[in-house]
Parts: C-alpha cells; sequence; structure tokens
C-alpha cells in the first residue's frame, strides 16, 4: 500500500514538474523549406510560396537545387515574390536559353556569318582536332538575368547574411561530390545549380567544375537540417519515371536513366521526413522539365497543391503584427549595406587573352568615376558580347577593404576556340526529278594580331564548287576602319533562256582577286570599296552552239570562251534584321555599284548597280516582310551571259523554276505573310515553324526601254517553314499568272 502511494505521489509529481517546465511556443520553432529540382517544373515552387506568404508562414531558412535553387535564392535574397511570378511568366525562355547575342547586338561581321552560313553553332579547331563546347548553352544570358535580380545584395558573400539565409547545392562534376554553396557570388551560385550537364557549360568556383546539384541531391533535406532548423516545409517537383510505352528512343532511355539514379535519393530524402515536417507534391502530370513554354500552369499548380494544405499551415503561421515586423526586417537586411555608390571607384576587368581584356576595357571605357547604372553596364557588356568570342562575360560590384566600391568584370573566352568550323547546307530539289545540292564549310581564325585581324576560308562542294578566302585587318584595336585582301575561285552553271526556255547551260569557271577598303559603322552597317581582277573561261555544257540566240558568247571549236576583267565597286549595307531565316522586326537594306572593264578594251565595259531593301513587322503570331530588290547594267558587253540577272524560283517569282528568265535589268517586288504555328522553340528541342503566304511581282528585261509595270509578272506562293539547327526548311509552292507552277522542298535561304 506505501509502495503505490509512494509510486502514486512520484507520477503526480512528475506531472506538476512538466505542467511547471517552459514550454516552447510553435512560433519559436525554427522552419526550413527546402525546394527540389525539376527545371520548368520548378516553377510550381512560385505557387507554393504564394500559399505560403497568404498563411503568414514564416521560413527561417532555405534550402534548394537547380530550378529550386534558383527559385530559393532570389526569395531569400529579397526579391519580391510578385517580381518573381512576373519573370517566370513573362520572360522569353527560349531566347534567354540561347546563347548567342540578339542579331541586333551582333557585330557587323559575325552578321555576315548569320547571313552566309546556315549552322549556327560552329566547332573549334586546336591544331587536328575539333573541340565541342562544354555545353548546349553557355548561360550568358541566364547569368545576366540573375545579376540583374540580386543586385541588391550584391556585397553580400556569405548567404547566412542574406534577408533568409539559403544554401544552393551542386555537384562536382569532377570528384562527383554534391557541394554545398553557402558564400561567395550569389548569381554565380545559383547558376551552377542550374547547370543541368550537356545542356549547360559547367561553372567553375572556387577551382571546382560544378555542374546541376540534382545529380546528388535533388532533395536538399540534409542540407537544410544542417541549417539549424526544427521543422521543414518540403516541396518535391521532381520528374516522376515515365512508363515503359514512353521509352521509345535513346534519348528517352538514357532520360530515365538518370530519373532513376536521382529518383533514389529522393526517396531516401524524403523518406527521412518526420511528423513536424511537411511534404508538398504538386500535381504536373508529365509537364517535361524543358516545357518552359508552359511555367504558367505549373505556377497554378503549385498554388493548387498548397492549398490543400492551408489547415496545415496554421502551425508554422505566425501573428500578422510578427508578419509585418519580418517582412520590414527583411527589406532592411535586403538594402544594407548600400550596393549602388555615388561613383564606381574602379573597373577591374579580367579576360581570357590580353586582346579579350583591351576589347573589354575599350567597351567600358568612361565608366569609372560614373554613378552606377546597371542599364547602361548591361548594354556595354551586351555590346562587346556581340563579338561573339565571349563565352561569358559577367560583371559584379564588389568592395575593397578601403571600402571603395566598383565594378569587376570578367570576360571569360570561348572554350572551344579561338578558331572555329561553321557548317552550311543548301539543298532543292522541285519534287519533279530536278535537285541540286551544295555543301560549305567556315574555317574562321580569330584574334591574329593585337588588333584583331580575322581570316576566313570557305570550302564549297557540290553544283557550285568554290573557295573564298578574306584577311580582314582593322586599323587599330577599336578602330572602324579595315583593309580586306581577298581570293575567290568557283564554278558555277549559267542557263541561256529564249523565249521563257532554257535552250543551253554554260559551265564558268572564274578566279578572282582583290583588295578591298571600307569602314563599319556601329554594329549594323558596313561601306566598303574595292579593286579586284577576274580571270574566268565559258564552256558550253548543254546545248548546240550552232543553235545559241543572239548575244550569246562566240566559242571556239571546243564550245569554250575565256576573258578577263579588271573592276571597282562600292557597297553600303545596313543589317537590322532579328532573324535572317524568318525575320519578325527590323530591316535590311544594301546598295552596290560596279565599274567593269574587260580587258581586251574598254568598248566592252559595263556600269552595273543593284538595291536590295526588307522590312518586317511583327503583331502576335502574325508578321508582315515587305521586299524590294532591283538591278541595271548600263552597256551590256556582247556574251557577258554570267552577269545578267536571273529570276524565277522561291519568294523570286515562285511559279517559276529557278534561273529560268535573265536579264540586263530587273525589279522584284514581295509581300510575305508569316503566322508562327504550334510550339515550336517553347523548349530546348523543339522548332519553330511558319506558315506563309506570299505575292510578287517583278520581271527581267534585256533592255532599260523594254522594262515598265506593263510588262511585270504576278506569282504567289503558300509555305511551310521550319527554323532548324541546320538552317531553314521551306515546303511549297507557287503559281504564276501566266498558269505556270513549281514546287519547293528544300534547305537553304528564302528572304
Amino acid at each position: 500500500m506505501t509502495s503505490r502511494f509512494s509510486f502514486l505521489c512520484s507520477l503526480v509529481g512528475a506531472c506538476l514538474l512538466v505542467l511547471a517546465a517552459p514550454t516552447t511556443a510553435a512560433t519559436d520553432l525554427r522552419t526550413g523549406l527546402v525546394l527540389s529540382g525539376g527545371g520548368a517544373r520548378g516553377a510550381a515552387h512560385v505557387g507554393v510560396l504564394r500559399e505560403l506568404e497568404a498563411a503568414h508562414v514564416r521560413i527561417d531558412a532555405i534550402a534548394g537545387t537547380s530550378m529550386g535553387a534558383v527559385v530559393g535564392g532570389l526569395y531569400a535574397s529579397g526579391v519580391p515574390l510578385d517580381d518573381i511570378e512576373k519573370l517566370f511568366r513573362s520572360t522569353d525562355w527560349e531566347e534567354a536559353f540561347r546563347d548567342r547575342a540578339p542579331r541586333s547586338d551582333l557585330g557587323f561581321r559575325r552578321k555576315q556569318d548569320d547571313r552566309e552560313f546556315l549552322v549556327r553553332v560552329p566547332l573549334g579547331v586546336r591544331g587536328t582536332r575539333l573541340v565541342l563546347p562544354q555545353g548546349l548553352v553557355q548561360g550568358q544570358k541566364l547569368l545576366a538575368t540573375l545579376r540583374h535580380m540580386t543586385l541588391p545584395v550584391a556585397a553580400v558573400t556569405d548567404f547566412d547574411r542574406l534577408p533568409i539565409p539559403f544554401r544552393a547545392m551542386a555537384t562536382d562534376i569532377v570528384s562527383g561530390e554534391g557541394v554545398p554553396l553557402q558564400r561567395g557570388d550569389l548569381a554565380q551560385s545559383l547558376r551552377a545549380s542550374l547547370s543541368a550537364p550537356a545542356v549547360f557549360s559547367p561553372v567553375d568556383l572556387d577551382g571546382r567544375l560544378l555542374v546541376d546539384g540534382g545529380l546528388t541531391a535533388n532533395l536538399p533535406v540534409d542540407l537544410a537540417r544542417q541549417m539549424g532548423v526544427d521543422r521543414l516545409i518540403v516541396v518535391d517537383v521532381s520528374y516522376p519515371l515515365v512508363p515503359r510505352a514512353s521509352l521509345s528512343s535513346a534519348l528517352e532511355v538514357s532520360n530515365q536513366a538518370i530519373t532513376v539514379l536521382m529518383a533514389r535519393e529522393t526517396q531516401r530524402a524524403r523518406e527521412s521526413l518526420g511528423a513536424a515536417d511537411l511534404l508538398i507534391t504538386p500535381e504536373l502530370g508529365e509537364l517535361g522539365s524543358t516545357d518552359f513554354h508552359r511555367l504558367g500552369f505549373a505556377i497554378d499548380r503549385g498554388v493548387a497543391a498548397a492549398a490543400t494544405h492551408r489547415a496545415d499551415f496554421a502551425r508554422y503561421a505566425v501573428a500578422m503584427d510578427e508578419w509585418q515586423a519580418l517582412a520590414t526586417a527583411r527589406l532592411e537586411r535586403r538594402t544594407v549595406p548600400p550596393v549602388e555608390p555615388a561613383t564606381l571607384a574602379f573597373v577591374n576587368v579580367q579576360a581570357s587573352t590580353p586582346l579579350q581584356r583591351r576589347w573589354l576595357e575599350a567597351a567600358l571605357a568612361g565608366e569609372q568615376g560614373q554613378p552606377l547604372a546597371p542599364a547602361r553596364v548591361e548594354r556595354r557588356v551586351a555590346e562587346a558580347y556581340g563579338r561573339d568570342v565571349f563565352e561569358t562575360i559577367d560583371w559584379r560590384l564588389v568592395r575593397e577593404a578601403t571600402g571603395a566600391t566598383g565594378l569587376q568584370v570578367t570576360g571569360r573566352g570561348k572554350s572551344w576556340g579561338p578558331n572555329f568550323l561553321t557548317f552550311g547546307l543548301d539543298l532543292q530539289d522541285d519534287l519533279d526529278g530536278n535537285n541540286s545540292f551544295n555543301a560549305g564549310v567556315r574555317l574562321l581564325l580569330t584574334e591574329l594580331n593585337a588588333s584583331g585581324a580575322e581570316w576566313r576560308t570557305d570550302f564549297q562542294f557540290g553544283e557550285t564548287p568554290r573557295l573564298a578566302s578574306e584577311f580582314h585587318q582593322p586599323l587599330g584595336l577599336a578602330s572602324p576602319w579595315f583593309v580586306a585582301p581577298r581570293v575567290l575561285l568557283e564554278s558555277r552553271n549559267v542557263p541561256v533562256m529564249d523565249g521563257g526556255e532554257r535552250v543551253a547551260e554554260f559551265r564558268v569557271r572564274e578566279a578572282r582577286g582583290g583588295f578591298d577598303f571600307g569602314r563599319e559603322f556601329g554594329l549594323c552597317c558596313e561601306l566598303r570599296f574595292g579593286f579586284q581582277r577576274a580571270l574566268g573561261s565559258l564552256h558550253l555544257r548543254v546545248g548546240d552552239a550552232a543553235t545559241l540566240p543572239p548575244g550569246t558568247p562566240s566559242l571556239d571549236a571546243s564550245g569554250r570562251a575565256e576573258y578577263s576583267r579588271r573592276e571597282w565597286f562600292g557597297r553600303f549595307t545596313f543589317d537590322g534584321l532579328d532573324n535572317v531565316h524568318f525575320p519578325r522586326e527590323g530591316g535590311y537594306f544594301s546598295t552596290q555599284w560596279t565599274d567593269s572593264r574587260e580587258e581586251a578594251g574598254a568598248a566592252r565595259g559595263s556600269d552595273r548597280i543593284e538595291f536590295s531593301a526588307l522590312r518586317a513587322w511583327t503583331a502576335g503570331r502574325h508578321t508582315l516582310v515587305l521586299g524590294l530588290d532591283a538591278g541595271s547594267t548600263v552597256s551590256t558587253p556582247t556574251g557577258d551571259v554570267d552577269n545578267l540577272f536571273q529570276l524565277g524560283g522561291f519568294l523570286r517569282l515562285s511559279g517559276l523554276p529557278a534561273g529560268s528568265i535573265s536579264g540586263a535589268h530587273y525589279a522584284l517586288a514581295r509581300a510575305v505573310v508569316l503566322r508562327k504555328i504550334g510550339r515550336g522553340g517553347s523548349g530546348f528541342f523543339n522548332v519553330p515553324a511558319w506558315a506563309g503566304l506570299a505575292v510578287e511581282a517583278g520581271n527581267a528585261w534585256a533592255t532599260r526601254r523594254e522594262a515598265g509595270f506593263g510588262g511585270l509578272r504576278k506569282d504567289a506562293a503558300l509555305f511551310l517553314g521550319l527554323d532548324t539547327g541546320l538552317g531553314p526548311v521551306y515546303l511549297g509552292g507557287g503559281l504564276d499568272g501566266d498558269g505556270n507552277s513549281a514546287w519547293y522542298l528544300f534547305l537553304g535561304r528564302g528572304f
């Protein structure tokens, strides 16, 4: 009895001690937020954060991987959620994941490359080896966006000092180890965590080559617990395993294998969650990691998933007055210490080569001693990037020990440069048994001397073989003036037309050497003058010399003729198109005068004037393109068939076969309406597509007296165009006012 009484007293005493002990309020518990990787699926994190804010859930620490790191890092740095959501909903992610500068920012010579060669991804050349980039995307535009968004906390190098303490997970691709990022440059850390292997190039941070953290911890629960939190809110948007029926290609099997490896670690992290933790898994279906055209859908799914846990959020929430005080404190931490100085005390530039450093210094000249203007700095960096020799150019604010604040600009040259190979294809088929083929390669050697000289050489094989080489020498590091010696060897077919019928065809072989002098005006214009001498021969390969129409060359007994001439020319070109294959905005204008003199005598000379203009306007999915081309030859030498203007073919009187009419004078006007169709271009591997309608009017005449509106031919065309990685592909048909028709299937330039 006594023992029972003693036990009862002990039990009551223990209960009293428990009741008397201080309790820990729910609001005193530290809450960590874990955001998984998932590519485009990671936009759902924005929707979850929207619901957490509405419920006044206090987040004391954030750990994220890949896209989860981007969302979490921006939120932790104090970027308002409205701004983060606007970034995801309004950004052109197709453009953000393209490395190359917008065409408007490219230098004039790079615009020439874009116009002349179709494949846009050059390979590097080192000795006899071809070198590939480390990733399809170098991340210049993405890094610039992250830099802009995190500028107010640019001086913070310890992520515990952000408005919300933060960690990002990355992977060391050399050792295979997971690398938690907790200090350093925030924008670079977010970029490293997002670097999906083979898609994005790795990021070199503190001597480690870092890629996507999803390879080691796609759901960084352990990392969040190391930040001293008591409980977790975990959002998992990992891509699920796909069913067997979907594994129909090598790419899909490879993606599934990576998902299997990541899923194993993710499952372990989920199983480690306790009763105090909360797991949120948005229902995203088969939304792919590259479906960036559906980010709005992902955000909405995140909101819906979090809304089902509103009752659970009550145990994580704080009172209104505490929530408002918390928001004020975070705003103060975002703006202290100040990072926008009255003036920039210095501008430090680092680059891969001395020449690249001087280019950057020239681009940023005048910034030192000026108030920080981020938009102006970004503009100057974009212009330097338009030289197309840099892999990335990054800038950030840094503070020295003395307290002085300035710019640190780092340019990284293309790791597969500075010499490049670019490929091009030209395939045509009229669906009536006639076809042609040309394949070309351009070897571009850059940074050849202290002034930035380039040497480019083109090799073309097929129906029109050619070898062309030009050495472009600027007259100073930042000088717009240049000289350009050049040579050309070419063979081509020239048809002879009589009454609209092809009665013969010449094979023209020509060797040409020249020397040009000119000036570039900004990024868009070039004025060039030059002299050249040409030696050539014509060989009748189709037709009978006895039946050739008047005006064709006099041939020897073997059906050959030789010629030599000297030429002076002047050309002005403006190129402001946003896309040379499917323009949506901007314009193009070129005019050239050529004085040609046969070396046998001035009486066989001629003056040739050419003009070409194009203008594009876009509203929504629709684009209107207007074009006008014209040319005139004064005193055309008898038999100079290789210098006649030719019409016929796609968008050059589309109802007629290519080259079916020719003359010493011509004019062509056209209006093209394009409609962008499908979802092409919204992800990494989707192909932009357009449907087009064209109306054309033009003709070619032997004399100016014959030219006139009454002699214009009227044509129309319907076509489908695809902007592929190998160049534009067109499938369509044309109809002539006289009832002629032609069909087209080809890979090559259309506009």
